[in-house]
C-alpha cells in the first residue's frame, strides 16, 4: 500500500521532530500532533483528552505514536487511540518504547503487548537509550560540574543517535509489510558511562567525569528535579539494571532496516560539539 499521510505523536519531541522530516522529504504528508494548533500541517491532539483521537486520525493512513511521559500506566490512556487507529487505518502503528521494557512489562511494555495481541499491522521500536541525552538531560551537569551523573557503574549501553530511531521509524511507517514487528535498536559499540564522560571530555576539550550514585541517590535527584516519584524511581531502577547488564548487546536492525551503519558516539559529539561548546566559551 501507498501511506500518503502520517499521524506523529511527539511532533516536537527528540524523534518526532526528525521524523516528520524524514517524511515529508520523501513526499509524506505529515498530521503533527500538538495541544494547540498554530500552523498548517498540525492536528490537536491531547492524550488527557480522547475526544482529540478520531479527528487526529481522520484522513490518516499510519500512525507514530510516542507514550504520555507523565505517568508510569501507559496503557489505558493510550488504549482508546489503539483501538481506533486498529479498527481505522490501513497502515502500521508504530509504537516507540525502549530496549530495556520488554513486551508486558512496565510502561510501554504494556502498551507493546497490547498491539502485538490486537493490531492487524505494527511495529515496536526498542531503542537503547538515545545519544541525544549527553546534549539534553545531562548538558546542564556536564557544562556546570563537569560531572555526568548515573547508577549505572560498569554497565555498558550501546548508545543511539535519535536520527537512526527516525530512520527505522520511517521505514516501518511506509513500508510496513517489509518491517514490522519487535525492533531492538542500538548504536555501533556497547560503552560505559566512564567511556562516554571520556569521549565528551575529548569532543569538547575540557574535563568530564562520570559521577557515580547509588540508585535510591539517582531517583532522589530525579525527584528533586520535579519529577513525580513513581517515575523518579523507575529510570533510576533502569540505570540499576544497566549496571547489572541489562543494556550490553548489539544489534544490526537499523543497519539492516536503513541499509548504513549506526552513527558511532564520537561521529554525534564531533557534529554536535557546539551544543558544549557555545555555553562554555
Amino acid at each position: 500500500m501507498v501511506v500518503e499521510r502520517v499521524l506523529v505523536t511527539g511532533s516536537t519531541g527528540t524523534t518526532g521532530r526528525l521524523l516528520a522530516n524524514l517524511l515529508r522529504g520523501r513526499g509524506t504528508e505529515v498530521a503533527a500532533a500538538t495541544r494547540r494548533v498554530e500552523r498548517a500541517g498540525q492536528v490537536r491532539f491531547d492524550w488527557s483528552d480522547p475526544a482529540s483521537f478520531t479527528p487526529a486520525l481522520d484522513g490518516v493512513d499510519a500512525a507514530y505514536v510516542v507514550a504520555p511521559t507523565d505517568r508510569v500506566d501507559q496503557l489505558p490512556v493510550m488504549r482508546p487511540l489503539f483501538e481506533l487507529a486498529a479498527e481505522r487505518l490501513p497502515g502500521a502503528i508504530v509504537l516507540l518504547s525502549a530496549a530495556s521494557l520488554p513486551p508486558g512489562g512496565p510502561m510501554m511494555g504494556a502498551a507493546h503487548a497490547w498491539l502485538r495481541d490486537h493490531a492487524p499491522r505494527w511495529a515496536v521500536l526498542r531503542p537503547s537509550w538515545f545519544m541525544q541525552n549527553f546534549t539534553g538531560q545531562y548538558l546542564p551537569s556536564i557544562i556546570g560540574e563537569g560531572r555526568l551523573y548515573s547508577a549505572t557503574g560498569d554497565g555498558r549501553v550501546p548508545f543511539i543517535d535519535a536520527a537512526d530511531i527516525a530512520a527505522v521509524a520511517a521505514a516501518a511507517l511506509l513500508t510496513p509489510e517489509a518491517v514490522s514487528g519487535e525492533l531492538v535498536l542500538t548504536g555501533p559499540e556497547a560503552l560505559t558511562y566512564d567511556q562516554a564522560a571520556s569521549a565528551i571530555a575529548k569532543a569538547i576539550g575540557r574535563p568530564v567525569q562520570h559521577y557515580r550514585l547509588s540508585v535510591e541517590a539517582l531517583a532522589q535527584r530525579y525527584r528533586s528535579f520535579g519529577l513525580p516519584a513513581d517515575y523518579a524511581d523507575l529510570l533510576a531502577g533502569m540505570d540499576g539494571a544497566i549496571a547489572q547488564g541489562s543494556e550490553d548487546r548489539i544489534t544490526t536492525t537499523v543497519d539492516d532496516v536503513t541499509g548504513r551503519p549506526p552513527t558511532s558516539l564520537a561521529a554525534f559529539l564531533a557534529e554536535n560539539r557546539k551544543s558544549f561548546i557555545s555555553k562554555t566559551s
